[in-house]
């Protein structure tokens, strides 16, 4: 997401420009006359009364001008807000940076983080969030909390503009610690019940889902939800925003029945308040819990609903009734009636190829994945990886994408995988793994299920050695994430057992199977077919265990299960 992402749950510190011109004399004349002729007069005085050299540069480069660095503040401010010459605006902010840091005598200045603040920001909307970082991490280091609550909230707004950075980078996990300090600053200062604290809960509770971590985004919005209900009126905009983020969360931890709950709610809190356009979109996510359900004709509704509002609102070529189709597509391809999933993905995708001015590429984007994803499940792979393929073009290389870009790589990696080109497949997920680890997604659950299958990729080219160092390391994560019973940390334990066989590793791979065999037949029972099959794979390898060197050579392919598929890049459906 971009900068402005938390804009509106960032307080915003009173010592900007305006603030400032009222409360000093100095500053109101400075404003009054041309700086820079001022700074000419000022220098015919001082050459007159004192010949001093540093005193003399000082006044040159006006830096030592307590009226100067407000002054090009305002001008960064006023240039940054028409939107014209961001680099002359850089130029301006390390000007009015450098002049404030000449005037505060080493004493904490909110000018000075302020100025910092609006650096960064430049920086990040230049690309440049490497240069953004260290400012940041400067203008937090500043204010002094014990110097009263401005210090303290000048600090949060500090810490939550870094958390934006990292976000934009990618770095998922850096954001949420930066979030975490932010909103224990805010805490301390305003108090646990205030609204303000409301909505950074659930701000953070939003980079929580974006990171699959659904316990503790489903524990921030529930602090959210219980602050606003306390602080707002019946049904306030405020709720309604907590009740659907807490919908997604559930939806996404499979609790279908709550997730319909908190939708209703919020569609309810939003009609009271006449946002029509936002009904439409908890429709959308109504639709969804529905189709959860297997609640087919609910669902339709629902999807029906949100339709007409969007092309009375938005035209009939917008995005969000392409998002519709794609909704009535899914619905129409999983209860069997393809030709019209079909006609409903080719709608999508005619809207999507020719969108209405100004709508963010990244939507379009999303767009072509979910309706790869339908593709994908009719069998129509080629299809499927052409709109991919869309995707990552439109995506590029930005520097804030490389997660998405890399979930739309290992989708690719199956699909080739899928359609016998084990090379791409190898080459594809080797891109993928590579942004997955600069993108500080290396502990991950979607990372370690993209391991596992470039495992798979490198036994199909003989590369039995890197395949198990990849089982091994997706072991690890699922394990974590997941734990030792979940079907796809078995999967990869499946998966590695054959590596093991395969080098002759046999009492690696039997400890393993055993395992497994254990684990499946307390989950699913002594008669479920692939307990059957792990208990078959199992005697074999301890039959041959009893034979010194004499074991009989098979293929690699079928001691392995390809069961496990790369899941959707973020997981959850975003009206």
């Amino acid at each position: 997401k971009d900068q402005a992402r938390g804009v509106k749950h960032r307080y915003r510190l009173q010592s900007d420009t305006e603030a400032s011109a009222k409360s000093s004399p100095k500053s109101k004349s400075s404003q009054e006359k041309n700086p820079f002729e001022k700074e000419r007069n000022a220098r015919k005085v001082v050459n007159a009364a004192s010949p001093l050299g540093k005193q003399r540069n000082s006044l040159v480069d006006g830096s030592e001008n307590p009226d100067l660095g407000p002054v090009l503040l305002k001008q960064t401010r006023d240039m940054m807000s028409s939107g014209e010459n961001p680099k002359k605006a850089l130029e301006l902010a390390l000007r009015a940076t450098k002049s404030f840091e000449k005037c505060t005598d080493g004493k904490p200045s909110l000018d000075l983080v302020m100025s910092l603040h609006v650096l960064a920001a430049l920086y990040s909307n230049l690309g440049q969030y490497n240069e953004a970082i260290p400012v940041l991490e400067r203008s937090i280091e500043i204010p002094v909390i014990e110097d009263g609550q401005t210090h303290a909230l000048a600090k949060f707004a500090g810490c939550m503009q870094l958390g934006d950075t990292y976000a934009m980078q990618g770095q998922i996990e850096n954001s949420i610690l930066c979030y975490t300090a932010g909103l224990e600053i805010q805490r301390q200062v305003l108090g646990e019940t205030d609204p303000r604290v409301g909505e950074t809960c659930r701000y953070v509770a939003e980079a929580h889902v974006q990171a699959l971590q659904f316990d503790e985004a489903e524990k921030l919005c529930q602090i959210a939800l219980d602050i606003h209900s306390e602080n707002g009126a019946p049904a306030s905009i405020e709720e309604a925003a907590d009740r659907k983020l807490m919908g997604l969360i559930c939806d996404s931890k499979g609790d279908y029945e709550s997730a319909l709950e908190h939708y209703v709610l919020a569609s309810m809190a939003m009609a009271a308040n006449g946002n029509e356009v936002d009904v439409a979109s908890i429709d959308c996510s109504i639709g969804d819990a529905y189709l959860s359900l297997a609640r087919y004709d609910e669902a339709v509704l629902a999807y029906q609903k949100a339709l007409t509002v969007y092309k009375s609102a938005k035209g009939e070529n917008h995005p969000r009734v392409a998002s519709v189709y794609v909704r009535l597509a899914d619905l129409h391809n999983k209860i069997g009636k393809v030709r019209d999933s079909r006609t409903y993905c080719e709608d999508a995708l005619r809207i999507y190829g020719k969108p209405n001015p100004g709508i963010p590429s990244e939507e379009i984007a999303s767009g072509l994945i979910d309706i790869a994803a339908i593709y994908q499940s009719m069998n129509d792979l080629d299809q499927a990886l052409k709109l991919l393929k869309k995707a990552l073009t439109i995506f590029g290389e930005a520097p804030g994408q490389q997660s998405t870009i890399a979930g739309i790589e290992a989708q690719m990696g199956v699909m080739y995988y899928m359609m016998g080109s084990y090379t791409d497949s190898y080459n594809t997920f080797k891109s993928s793994i590579s942004k997955f680890r600069a993108s500080g997604e290396k502990k991950s659950a979607l990372f370690g299920i993209a391991l596992n299958q470039m495992g798979l990729a490198c036994i199909q080219r003989y590369s039995i050695n890197e395949a198990t160092d990849l089982f091994e390391e997706a072991r690890n994560i699922l394990e974590k994430e997941y734990g030792p019973y979940h079907p796809d940390t078995l999967g990869v334990y499946s998966n590695l057992a054959g590596t093991y066989d395969a080098m002759g590793r046999l009492n690696d791979a039997i400890e393993i199977l055993d395992y497994i065999v254990d684990i499946r037949e307390e989950k699913l029972g002594t008669a479920n077919p692939d307990v059957i099959d792990e208990k078959r794979r199992l005697g074999e390898l301890l039959k041959e265990a009893g034979r010194v060197r004499s074991r009989k050579p098979r293929s690699l392919v079928t001691l392995l299960d390809t069961s496990t598929q790369i899941i959707k890049d973020d997981g959850i459906k975003v009206s």
